[in-house]
């Protein structure tokens, strides 16, 4: 086995939790009179920073911004974005965040595979975490009822860690795991992991069945893009560059 840990983002990467992220926001936005009538392809041009700047992305589109300048939005911090009232995107996350805990199960699945995977990995002493800009309390929950016994750590935003695409949830992943990043894998499927990777110094897998297409991953310059979970056993057995 090249690798010895396996770490993976949440959203997009092992669980298709668009539907749901979507119908949360559309809720939090009418609740404060904004336009709430986002498809799942805008929820997933949303999500993947964590729901502050999902929240701001959603009211920059309402405000007419093009969709590439919107991905631009977010980063490791929740930085105020010129022209967007950050008094709104507060009282709006405050409504959204609630609701998505109550109502983050109702569409969202596994994706084809994912399951077998962990099981497969665990199986072959690889081991295996979730990181997530989610807030902490869903990422832990999701985990346990989605792939019970399937992850060793998982961890989503916490207070006085900074979030992706900052490496600190990422070493602190390792540090409790005991191993080096040159030891471990990324796997993830928005330019937010693509960076998160970087950062951390570890070697990246990309799934193209995520929140971004195949195209828009190969333009990031991703080296290693995958369309299967068997992809991946695959290159956690001989690496990435292999």
């Amino acid at each position: 086995m090249f690798y010895k840990a396996a770490i993976f983002d949440m959203d997009g990467t092992i669980l298709d939790t668009s539907d749901d992220l979507t119908s949360a926001i559309n809720y939090a936005m009418k609740m404060h009179g904004h336009r709430h009538d986002f498809m799942n392809a805008d929820g997933r041009l949303f999500f993947g920073s964590g729901a502050h700047t999902a929240i701001q992305r959603a009211l920059a589109l309402e405000a007419g911004m093009d969709r590439d300048a919107i991905l631009q939005i977010g980063s490791a911090s929740n930085g105020e974005v010129p022209g967007i009232d950050e008094s709104e995107v507060l009282k709006i996350l405050d409504t959204y965040s609630p609701y998505y805990k109550a109502h983050n199960a109702i569409e969202t699945r596994p994706y084809d595979g994912i399951t077998d995977l962990l099981k497969n990995l665990r199986q072959e002493g690889v081991k295996t975490a979730v990181v997530s800009n989610k807030p902490n309390n869903s990422v832990v929950q999701l985990a346990a009822d989605y792939f019970a016994g399937g992850f060793d750590l998982a961890i989503g935003e916490t207070e006085g860690i900074a979030r992706k695409p900052a490496p600190d949830m990422n070493y602190l992943i390792l540090d409790k795991l005991g191993i080096r990043a040159q030891d471990a894998v990324y796997i993830g499927d928005t330019e937010i992991d693509f960076a998160t990777a970087a950062n951390t110094g570890m070697d990246l897998i990309m799934v193209d069945w995520g929140f971004r297409p195949k195209a828009q991953l190969q333009a990031l310059g991703a080296k290693v893009i995958v369309s299967s979970a068997k992809e991946i056993m695959d290159i956690v057995r001989r690496g990435c560059g292999a």
